[in-house]
């Protein structure tokens, strides 16, 4: 559970698609309770379909829960939330500069301001000198730096991450860990990150939030007591395998339920 000032609150969040021409219903998350105080590292992790991308569509406006409510910290500037998506969906046609600029620019910032504004976020991810290229020119671990840039510049107290490193391989992938919990560190933003990685959301997390499978619901929320900073070879401890097994076996269980709709769940 979260401690000190919260940045959100959700309780009772129910999500449900209607399908109105066969009068049904699928209910993606069934009821959802979760706090994440200011300043928190707080991971979802669940099988595929329990409801987590949807749950930060929710909170970030794109998606209109059924039921629940949510409530965000309320912030003297910018906006409550940014998301940084799995593709990082930069404009082509936009130099890096440009691109991590834009959200500035679309909030009424003049252009040149805004290019001032971003470029120290544009250091801090690490892909300072490349400014003036464009998305074509970075690898796939660069994009995501650049998304990243993008999604600090608007100064938004929450970061909502959408599994932001799946498309990465393996080696690139544990790279943009430890860089995430570097920035993290220098930018103390709240974080909200979605992934089907255990061993990644152990690394990252100050909480691991285990969801159910669909309809999604919240099986456990794991305190991860592994000290802060923390370096990859954290990885390789005890400890760490122990946090690794406890939620793999959570979700192994979630494997087993008989699928909705079948002989056996009906019984």
């Amino acid at each position: 559970m979260a401690t000190g000032p919260l940045a959100l609150s959700a309780r009772g969040v129910r999500m449900e698609y209607r399908d109105r021409k066969a009068d049904t219903a699928l209910v993606a998350i069934e009821e959802m309770d979760l706090d994440v105080g200011d300043g928190e590292f707080v991971s979802l992790l669940g099988p595929s379909g329990c409801g987590k991308s949807t749950f930060l569509k929710i909170v970030n406006g794109l998606l209109l829960s059924s039921a629940g409510e949510i409530k965000l910290r309320t912030v003297a500037k910018g906006r409550e939330d940014a998301m940084v998506f799995q593709d990082a969906a930069l404009f082509p046609w936009y130099s890096v500069l440009d691109n991590v600029a834009y959200g500035l620019v679309c909030a009424g910032v003049a252009r040149d301001e805004a290019r001032k504004r971003a470029m120290p976020f544009i250091d801090l991810v690490g892909i300072g000198g490349f400014e003036h290229k464009y998305p074509y020119q970075l690898s796939g671990g660069m994009q995501q730096r650049a998304n990243l840039a993008r999604a600090l510049t608007v100064d938004a107290s929450i970061l909502l991450m959408d599994e932001p490193f799946a498309a990465l391989d393996a080696q690139t992938r544990e790279v943009m860990q430890s860089e995430l919990l570097r920035i993290w560190n220098a930018a103390r933003k709240t974080v909200i990150f979605v992934t089907h990685q255990i061993d990644e959301a152990v690394y990252l997390s100050d909480r691991v939030v285990v969801m159910s499978a669909r309809p999604g619901r919240i099986l456990a929320d794991i305190p991860i007591d592994l000290g802060r900073p923390r370096e990859l070879d954290v990885k390789r401890s005890p400890e760490f395998a122990s946090y690794e097994s406890q939620i793999w076996k959570l979700l192994a269980s979630q494997h087993q339920r008989p699928a909705i709709g079948s002989p056996s769940a009906e019984a």
